[in-house]
């Protein structure tokens, strides 16, 4: 477990990097954790160009279990539908967290009451609360003044952000009612203006730029 802790600290250490890869997160339970395919090349894309970063132009898939999991400091995870976690799955998941990984949640649309029980089996002693406005997360090289931008339309809510918060740091951020990774896409695949795509682009951005600047 040491040697686990001590490559992913070496791997947020060195942010910029030459190749650091950024993962998609695969789980159980019948939800479509493979949903928006071109949303993070695309992120990875705008960042690389904008935030002067070398990412690996193509994301890592890992599963919840896995020790590969401690290779990447940052791991995005979607869908629509159940999201189940093991209990070994949770607490690997809890250990690359309090190891000083981040995990950004986006309800791609149902994916809200899954998640959030789900996310109660790795932080048990944790709630989500939402994040102001004020946060460093809305105003990294994009300024967000009001929150979470909305970028598709649901229910009719405003786009929220939620956190879990383990010692003062933001471990877990959930995007709800925004669908950042939908805007991230390719605009023909949901007919977003560009306008849409740039706004959720530069949103991503910064959650990228927070996450490999203030661990």
């Amino acid at each position: 477990m040491k040697r686990i802790i001590i490559i992913l600290l070496i791997a947020v250490a060195f942010p910029l990097a030459h190749g650091q890869q950024i993962a998609l997160l695969k789980y159980r339970g019948g939800g479509d954790w493979y949903g928006n395919p071109t949303s993070l090349p695309n992120l990875i894309a705008f960042c690389n160009t904008n935030l002067s970063m070398s990412l690996n132009p193509k994301p890592a898939t890992v599963e919840v279990g896995s020790s590969d999991i401690f290779q990447y400091p940052f791991i995005h995870m979607t869908g629509h539908g159940n999201v189940v976690f093991s209990p070994e799955e949770a607490q690997n998941l809890r250990l690359y967290l309090l190891a000083g990984g981040f995990l950004h949640i986006d309800d791609n649309y149902g994916l809200n009451p899954f998640v959030r029980a789900q996310m109660k089996l790795v932080f048990p002693e944790l709630d989500f609360v939402e994040i102001p406005y004020n946060h460093p997360i809305f105003h990294q090289k994009y300024p967000f003044p009001n929150g979470l931008p909305k970028i598709h339309e649901h229910d009719g809510k405003p786009a929220q952000a939620f956190g879990l918060i383990w010692e003062g740091r933001l471990v877990c951020l959930f995007t709800f009612e925004s669908d950042l990774g939908d805007g991230w896409e390719n605009t023909e695949v949901h007919h977003d203006s560009e306008a849409t795509h740039q706004k959720a682009l530069k949103m991503g951005a910064n959650i990228i730029q927070y996450v490999f600047t203030n661990r």
